[in-house]
């Protein structure tokens, strides 16, 4: 088998030819393909390091490679690769570096050396053809050959697909998941459009739809690629957070990424509307504060989320509650006996709100009693024997509210019953909720397709209390609701803005509290007759020596002064993901303190170990592990390709197939940390980061952290963040949608 990838366009004299074996991959991106290697060349004593887009390549293969030499400043001399071919190794160390680096599931590194022992360069023959002879083998039975039979029959049956999708610059895992979904039409599916791999298989986006798209000669102007465009310049927009586009940014986006003439986008939209992929609207301001012209791009999906939140959420508002009306007066009077506390004003207003409105906001930084006040309005609503149902967005959000208020709380995902075979949630308007009161938590993270999918399951008597901190990041999907149903003025907010007494201790509390109001953190250690802080600062501005720090920090320091688990206590965050100081480097390095060893399971550039801390990345509905729960490896089976993670108590199998929803989690970034809390939190911020800080981005970081926080690098980076107030905006429509239909509370 031979498999033609990329060319560059190289000068011709220096254009250089090398022929080698794969000995251990160092790096390799799916996605990208761009791998780094260290390649084993006859004739040569040192290994040869290899860098290029070589999409997916297996230990023990052999290239074939025309490129030319480099000279990296730090690692020296590299052989950067134009053009390659991959051939089946037919040597015995090939073989066994061949199979053992996860291509047959069931035969792993250790397996494949005791039987390339036995058959030696008869090896592939004989698994192809003589199967069964694997019993000649100490260690094999019927079940395992079983398990390879399956697992080579499947490798044959995807061959075409394999050389032909590689041979247009896809990798191997990805072709195996094209080959699951359109099975053996899938060559003349892509052929025929493959732009539809980015509607159809997970992490193929628009980028390698068109380098398959241009090596079968589909022209620049085609529609296809046009509208695929449009669409992806859609969908990256909804990554960064944005439920609509305005027509001029998408078609000047559009145009800067497809290198066409701006009149064949926007002749294009029109096409795609009738489609019913996207959504044209005129922009018609309703709220003071905003522009009043143009149109409006939505993705359908997006569009109908939207409208129908402000539909349902004005409905809600509008409709009677289920219960028989309360006294405030009498409720705060009972309350006052049987919890004997002592409630701020602000706090007084919620619970008179809440007992009168359907629909309420509360809203507050840290220290600032709403839980306390959650904790007053539930029992209220239990001593009238009513259904309470309390959500939050994220597993660890919802159990830090049960633990707060000993009501059961739930992912908002489990309290609508999603399940993928069932075709998603199951609580919707037709099978709703049944709860008289209802409260979700970290409202901020509820993106838009979410609050869609909750409103269609709650009943129009059901009171819905939404509890959030708007002054942190908005969620990480598209919209910004809760602070578009705040601007809207369609529904009362109470902000709770009093620190209390206990809270007032904290230099933590305090100092988010400074940055939310512009000022910069106390930095000065307290005084002698005050307690120790919870908040350090580190003055350093050498981005290596912040790295030291960080690593000296999580492994030594704060575990030996402060008792604290490094693996369970601490969490590194981090603006950036890139960088001395961004997560993936971060990522490397504390797990080299933190977790060094060998056995490492290699999946897209990732090295996964037993004990790593990892993260889900993606939601996964069938699992039932969502986007940033945070686990730990328990085991890793290099014969399988798989490994398992324990989540809070469960453990998830994850196969060789779904290990690109983990990523490693030393280090997360500050949006992954969302709705989450840890007993300490580590933040570099420094003036490279300057492009991401924001006021709300550093006020989100720190009070994540709820024992110690420790923030290292300059003062002039922090004012740079807290100066910057203007957080990114976010085109949405909610606001709009729902301030001419309802009330005008402030």
């Amino acid at each position: 088998m031979s498999i033609q990838d990329h060319n560059t366009d190289t000068a011709p004299h220096d254009i250089a030819e090398l022929s080698g074996m794969i000995h251990r991959i160092t790096y390799a991106d799916q996605a990208s393909g761009y791998t780094v290697a260290r390649v084993k060349v006859s004739g040569r004593r040192d290994l040869v390091t290899v860098v290029g887009n070589l999409m997916s390549p297996a230990r023990g293969e052999t290239l074939h490679m025309r490129g030319v030499w480099v000279m990296n400043p730090k690692f020296g001399s590299q052989f950067k690769v134009s053009h390659h071919t991959k051939v089946v190794p037919t040597t015995v160390l090939g073989i066994k570096k061949y199979l053992g680096s996860g291509l047959i599931r069931g035969i792993g590194p250790k397996m494949a050396d005791r039987i390339v022992d036995r058959f030696g360069t008869k090896t592939l023959e004989v698994i192809e053809n003589e199967i069964d002879r694997l019993t000649e083998v100490g260690g094999f039975g019927l079940k395992r050959i079983d398990m390879i039979r399956s697992a080579w029959d499947e490798q044959r049956d995807i061959r075409d697909v394999m050389v032909f999708l590689q041979s247009h610059g896809v990798g191997s895992g990805y072709a195996a998941k094209i080959f699951k979904t359109y099975g053996r039409d899938a060559i003349s599916v892509v052929t025929k459009n493959p732009y539809g791999l980015t509607r159809d298989i997970r992490g193929i986006g628009f980028i390698t739809a068109d380098r398959i798209a241009e090596k079968l000669g589909i022209a620049r102007e085609s529609s296809f690629r046009i509208q695929a465009g449009v669409i992806f310049v859609l969908s990256q927009l909804a990554d960064d957070g944005h439920v609509y586009a305005p027509r001029e940014l998408l078609i000047s986006r559009a145009c800067e990424m497809l290198a066409v003439d701006a009149h064949l986008v926007a002749q294009a939209l029109p096409v795609i509307e009738n489609e019913r992929e996207i959504v044209i609207e005129d922009i018609v301001s309703k709220l003071p504060s905003e522009g009043n012209a143009g149109k409006a791009i939505y993705l359908t999906q997006f569009y109908r989320c939207e409208t129908q939140i402000a539909g349902r959420l004005t409905a809600l508002i509008r409709s009677p509650k289920s219960i028989r009306p309360i006294d405030a007066a009498k409720a705060l009077e009972w309350l006052s006996r049987r919890l004997d506390i002592q409630l701020a004003d602000k706090q007084i207003l919620a619970i008179r709100t809440a007992v009168e409105q359907k629909v309420m906001v509360i809203t507050g930084g840290p220290g600032t009693g709403k839980t306390t006040l959650i904790n007053a309005i539930l029992r209220i609503y239990q001593k009238l024997g009513i259904k309470i149902l309390m959500a939050a967005p994220t597993g660890r959000a919802a159990k830090r509210m049960s633990d707060a208020t000993g009501f059961p709380s739930a992912t908002i995902h489990r309290l609508l019953a999603f399940s993928p075979a069932n075709g998603g949630f199951q609580k919707n308007d037709r099978h709703p909720l049944k709860c008289d009161l209802l409260v979700i938590d970290e409202a901020s993270m509820v993106d838009t397709p979410l609050m869609h999918h909750l409103l269609k399951a709650i009943p129009s008597r059901t009171t819905l209390i939404l509890v959030g901190d708007v002054f942190q990041l908005p969620s990480v999907g598209a919209g910004n609701v809760l602070n578009d149903i705040i601007r809207s003025g369609s529904v009362p907010v109470v902000t709770l803005d009093r620190i209390f007494r206990q809270a007032q201790k904290s230099r933590i509390v305090i100092n988010a509290h400074r940055i939310n109001s512009g000022r910069m953190p106390l930095w000065d250690p307290p005084a002698a007759d005050e307690p120790p802080s919870d908040f350090y600062f580190i003055n350093q501005e050498d981005p290596e020596k912040v790295l030291d720090l960080i690593l000296e920090l999580a492994t030594h320091r704060i575990p030996q002064r402060f008792g604290f688990d490094p693996m369970l206590d601490i969490q590194v965050l981090t603006p950036m993901h890139r960088g001395i100081v961004g997560s993936m480097n971060l990522n490397h390095r504390l797990q080299e303190n933190l977790n060094p060893g060998d056995g490492d399971l290699v999946r897209g550039g990732r090295r996964f170990r037993c004990g790593d801390k990892v993260m889900q990345i993606i939601n996964n509905y069938e699992k039932e592990v969502f986007n940033g729960d945070i686990g730990i490896i328990c085991a890793v089976d290099h014969e399988r390709h798989d490994i398992v993670t324990r989540f809070d108590g469960r453990e998830i199998r994850y196969e060789s197939a779904d290990l690109d929803e983990l990523a490693l989690a030393y280090a997360i970034s500050v949006h992954k940390s969302q709705g989450s809390e840890y007993p300490v939190v580590i933040l570099p911020i420094l003036t490279q980061h300057y492009m991401l800080l924001q006021r709300n981005l550093i006020y989100t970081a720190i009070t994540r952290g709820k024992k110690l926080v420790v923030v290292i690098g300059t003062r002039k980076a922090m004012a740079i963040g807290i100066k910057n107030d203007r957080p990114q905006h976010r085109f949405t429509g909610l606001a709009e949608r729902l301030a001419p239909t309802v009330g005008t509370y402030g």
